[in-house]
């Protein structure tokens, strides 16, 4: 096998082939020897001179894959220092295969795979040498196509890859010079590109022809000039000709989808009507009426399914972007037979066509709640009566009481549908699972909560369009539940999902009429139902409904204090997600109405937070202790709403005496035999008690300082009780013991004591002093040498956590704190995880917040460390950028900023002995990690500390000399010279593949552009895809961009959202309670 390697001798193709067999079918050694055989082959830099052998010669499908992998390889990185003959001869071996490969209809059905590669391959040639290298490339594709079928079948499928990779994918893989000029180019060279297109559809029959000629044209269609779609017969031509023959009317509905969804063109709204006019009567005659969809769907073959999805592609992309066109030009009842094609079409049992659906019908009741917004209409419902206008947006089209009645029925038939599809919001813990049975649901599917919102925003806007529409179409499916005749699980889920969701729609009397009846109708239904999982299901549609109408249970107390009573009620249901539910409920309406509870209303001896807290145990006596915390948190918002600072700690002292109580008993067992803290059932307990006054402390706040000033000493002292007993295990045995589930349990009580630290110091608002000078000092003597002195398995990360808040919260008065918490938390850490890039994930991170907030916070301490633990600070912090976890690759770049500002703006000794001795090093160490693929996420930060150091140098804000001033080639440089010098040396190291001038250009771009980050990040990041010429996946670099977009959408949608009564959920509106 190795004389494969052997590249001085004449390479021996059927051994090659041999090779690759046994590494295909070959087992054990022979496998693993022909594994690193090929391995050391593709990455021997000689290894592409043998690919035309294997190419030519070889018998093996596969053995040609891997000399196409190589040949790919060498294009991407090495192409430009080829010589040019190389590049000839390796461009015209290529073509010369694929002529050979697809010169007849047989050879090209038999190497379909293989031609795939080849084309890419071509493609990827083309990238490099066209047009400057290759000017003759399209003259040529478009005489060989003439010239033979099967060959010109082939060349739409290499036109196809070059416009997906010019005008598709080019943003990631080329820079922004070259992927200009190979647009212009195309763009320039396509008419006799589009001639031989028509040519070929007129007069081919072949359907495989005509077939890849119309996905060559989809391609095109998206930046082609408008003139060759609307001003020829193209789109007459897909539509009477290629619509209705099933070989191409997938394809040709694609086409006419991406002509639809054209921006720009006002000039042919003729043509755009007549498409739209065309191609819905040519569905017509293939699909029906689809009344039976719903039931036929699976009998349907796949191309048959495949067909009604790229209709749905095809109306929605249409409709959402000419919809006032057509409802102005086109025939009324195409419009209609149109949206009743989508109606059909959304009734489908499948997902991401009813996405696709769903996203259009959110478009169109948006739009026509807007022109009721800025409209005078009388609707039956009298509630939109807002308005006057005779038209829509711009005066063209119908006017929006017409619109509105135009589509009636058919949103009347989305309300139906979104009712029968709703997706389950993330608050509903009661889920049946696929065999039908119902359980506590423990992971969120993130694409059900997408849909949800997105179904939950349609019906919004489908509610103020008809208010009234909406209730009695609810109110007939409940009554069907009622009756029987539609009960199911999954039915009834969907009408209260469906009911919760409207929440705030409504006018308040409407509201408060339908809530009334839904709710007597729900407690009736689970009364009604026999069995655990009936009522599992009936209690939380209850508990999901009333949850989301807070601002209805504020006005009604009475109904109130019935549903707070009935959630304790489901406390003590059997099944564990309904007493999961009926917690988070009583949270979420303690969130909403606190004042409620506080208050003393009529009628009651004492307000209703007193009631709760002294039966509380009794309410609480079937919850398990993580359910009993949620309890104690929604009593603490009602707590946290009591102002009178007496009268709170009497409420705190009442919900926390039976824990209290616990605690006591505990403690003082505790402290007459320490040996009972390796009781497994008392240290839970104990855990348990900390988690309670957790979940407590968050709910009140500030307030919670009495509960914490009662057990915190005690608290400390078990803190160390149990870190000696831990500490004497790993010394019997080892740090095994560390994941003994005893040992683990004693843990748990150091982290949420930490945890209660941390709680209430980021609730202190403002109590900073008493908490420095009370809490600080017994705190830090309790955990620092406790962290330092356990062996690693053994520290808790809450440790660097806690400290990260008490010293981001006190600021300043941490400052003569921060050596001793260097010398027992940094370095400890960092030996911890200094190994690898992996382990101890959650203190590495942790570690590099806390070193973040001592910069922001105490800088000035940092500048008293000790020189040894100064450099071993900064070396960590350039140790950080290297993670390949984003986080805190990003906290390692965010410090060395910080500490680079930092330090520009201290006393200038100071500074200069700070960039002297590490400015080169961390220059070093970002352009490292700038150039390194796994680094990507990162880029933006990585250019923004790069442009920092390079401006601080360019604008002389640097006057110490960063070089050795003392060398004879030193003399007479600048600082801003020498740092040119270091970039151009690191990166012609690096990069081979780059002559001199491209790394001179690089270098004095970041130079000119040190002060404009926009310019100097796409500098950096065309001169990173220039170096890897298109190798590599390159959209982190576009990170940043899509984050922005991301960010800025949402922004938008919540501006919007807060314009529409109901659409901001009760659960995410600020309290006004």
């Amino acid at each position: 096998m190795d004389s494969i390697l052997d590249f001085n001798r004449q390479f021996d193709v059927a051994l090659f082939d041999r090779v690759v067999d046994a590494l295909f079918t070959g087992k054990g050694d022979e496998q693993k020897m022909a594994q690193q055989v090929l391995t050391e082959f593709k990455e021997h830099e000689l290894s592409w001179t043998k690919a035309d052998d294997v190419l030519t010669n070889s018998n093996s499908l596969q053995s040609k894959f891997i000399a196409l992998q190589v040949l790919e390889t060498l294009i991407q990185t090495k192409w430009k220092i080829l010589p040019d003959n190389q590049r000839n001869g390796i461009k015209n071996f290529v073509v010369e295969v694929i002529l050979r490969t697809a010169s007849t209809e047989e050879s090209l059905r038999q190497n379909k795979v293989y031609l795939s590669k080849l084309n890419l391959i071509l493609v990827q040639i083309l990238k490099q040498e066209w047009p400057h290298n290759w000017p003759t490339f399209i003259p040529e594709i478009i005489h060989t196509s003439r010239t033979n079928l099967a060959l010109c079948e082939n060349n739409m499928s290499i036109l196809k890859l070059l416009s997906e990779e010019v005008f598709d994918y080019s943003a990631e893989q080329m820079t922004q010079a070259k992927t200009k000029n190979l647009k212009t180019q195309i763009s320039g060279e396509f008419s006799s590109i589009y001639n031989l297109c028509t040519e070929i559809l007129q007069k081919a029959v072949q359907p495989s022809l005509i077939h890849a000629t119309l996905e060559t044209l989809l391609r095109f269609l998206s930046w082609i000039p408008f003139g060759y779609i609307f001003e020829t017969d193209l789109i007459d031509n897909l539509c009477t000709r290629f619509l209705q023959p099933s070989v191409t009317r997938n394809v040709t509905i694609k086409c006419l989808t991406e002509i639809g969804g054209l921006e720009g063109g006002s000039e042919y709204r003729e043509q755009l009507v007549s498409l739209f006019t065309l191609t819905i009567t040519g569905l017509r005659e293939i699909l029906g009426d689809l009344t039976k969809i719903e039931e036929e769907w699976d009998d349907f073959d796949t191309e048959h399914q495949d067909f009604i999805q790229n209709v749905a592609m095809f109306l929605t992309s249409f409709l959402g972007s000419h919809l006032r066109l057509v409802e102005a030009s086109a025939a009324r009842d195409v419009v209609l037979q149109a949206h009743q094609y989508l109606l059909r079409i959304s009734q489908v049992d499948e997902r991401e066509m009813f996405k696709v659906c769903l996203e259009y019908w959110n478009v169109l009741v948006r739009g026509l709640y807007e022109d009721g917004r800025n409209s005078s209409f009388n609707a039956p419902s009298g509630l939109l009566n807002l308005g006057s206008s005779n038209s829509g947006p711009g005066g063209n089209g119908l006017s929006a009481d017409l619109r509105r009645q135009m589509y009636s029925t058919t949103l009347t038939g989305v309300r139906y549908v979104m009712i029968s599809r709703m997706a389950r919001p993330e608050e509903v813990l009661v889920v049946e699972n696929d065999e039908g049975e119902i359980v506590r649901e423990f992971i969120k599917e993130t694409d059900t909560i997408t849909l949800y919102k997105a179904q939950r925003e349609c019906l919004i806007y489908l509610t103020h369009l008809d208010p009234k529409d909406m209730e009695e179409i609810m109110i007939e499916k409940l009554g069907r539940q009622m009756d029987g005749s539609e009960w199911s699980w999954s039915n009834l889920n969907k009408l209260c999902w469906a009911i919760g969701s409207i929440s705030g729609s409504m006018g308040e009397d409407q509201e408060r009429k339908v809530l009334v009846l839904i709710i007597k109708d729900l407690l009736s239904l689970c009364e009604l139902k026999r069995g655990k999982d009936n009522k599992a299901v009936v209690a939380s549609n209850i508990m999901y409904v009333v949850g989301q109408y807070p601002r209805f249970l504020k006005a009604h107390w009475k109904f109130l204090k019935t549903v707070a009573n009935k959630l304790f009620e489901f406390m003590h249901e059997l099944h564990e997600g309904v007493r999961d539910m009926a917690c988070d409920t009583f949270v979420t309406i303690a969130q909403k109405c606190r004042r409620h509870f506080i208050a003393q209303q009529p009628g009651e001896p004492c307000p209703f937070v007193e009631e709760i807290i002294a039966t509380a145990t009794s309410i609480t006596s079937d919850l398990e202790p993580q359910q009993v915390n949620r309890f104690c948190e929604a009593v603490g918002y009602l707590i946290s709403a009591q102002l009178n600072t007496q009268a709170q700690n009497q409420l705190i002292e009442g919900l926390m005496r039976p824990t209290n109580e616990l605690w006591d008993k505990l403690v003082q067992q505790a402290s007459e035999n320490i040996n009972i803290l390796e009781d497994l059932n008392v240290v839970k307990q104990l855990g348990n008690v900390l988690r309670t006054n957790v979940s407590a402390c968050g709910a009140v706040g500030k307030g919670f300082i009495s509960q914490i000033g009662r057990i915190y000493i005690d608290m400390l002292g078990l803190y160390k009780a149990v870190s000696e007993i831990i500490s004497s295990c790993v010394a019997r045995g080892g740090e095994s013991v560390t994941r003994h589930a005893n040992v683990r349990a004693m843990r748990s009580i150091k982290k949420e004591a930490l945890r209660l630290v941390d709680t209430y110091v980021k609730h202190c608002d403002g109590e900073v002093a008493a908490i420095n000078e009370n809490m600080v000092p017994p705190l830090l003597e309790a955990v620092l040498a406790d962290y330092s002195q356990n062996v690693p398995p053994a520290r808790d990360a809450e440790v660097l956590k806690t400290v990260t808040t008490l010293t981001s919260v006190l600021g300043g008065l941490m400052t003569d704190k921060i050596p001793i918490i260097f010398e027992s938390l940094f370095e400890s850490t960092m030996n911890m995880i200094n190994q690898d890039f992996t382990e101890y994930p959650e203190h590495r991170l942790a570690v590099y917040q806390l070193l973040r907030t001592i910069n922001q916070k105490c800088f000035n301490a940092t500048l008293n460390l000790p020189p040894t633990q100064f450099q071993f600070m900064v070396m960590s912090i350039m140790w950080g950028f290297k993670h390949s976890l984003r986080d805190v690759a990003d906290l390692g770049l965010t410090i060395a900023l910080d500490m680079i500002n930092n330090f520009n703006i201290s006393d200038r000794a100071i500074s200069d002995a700070f960039f002297q001795t590490y400015f080169v090093d961390m220059l070093n160490e970002i352009i490292v990690v700038l150039t390194d693929n796994d680094h990507k996420s990162s880029f933006r930060l990585q250019c923004m500390v790069l442009a920092r150091m390079i401006h601080l140098v360019e604008s002389n804000q640097i006057t110490a000399p960063l070089f050795d001033a003392s060398l004879p080639e030193n003399i007479n440089t600048t600082n801003s010279m020498f740092i040119r010098r270091s970039l151009a040396n690191l990166l012609t190291t690096a990069f081979a593949n780059l002559t001199q001038r491209q790394i001179e250009v690089f270098v004095e771009g970041l130079f000119n552009f040190n002060d404009d980050f926009e310019k100097f990040r796409n500098l950096v990041r065309d001169f990173l895809i220039q170096t890897k010429e298109f190798a590599g996946d390159n959209a982190d670099l576009y990170l940043e961009e899509t984050e922005n977009e991301i960010k800025n959408t949402k922004l938008k949608e919540k501006e919007l959202a807060l314009q529409v009564p109901g659409m901001v959920k009760p659960s995410d509106m600020e309290d006004d309670d």
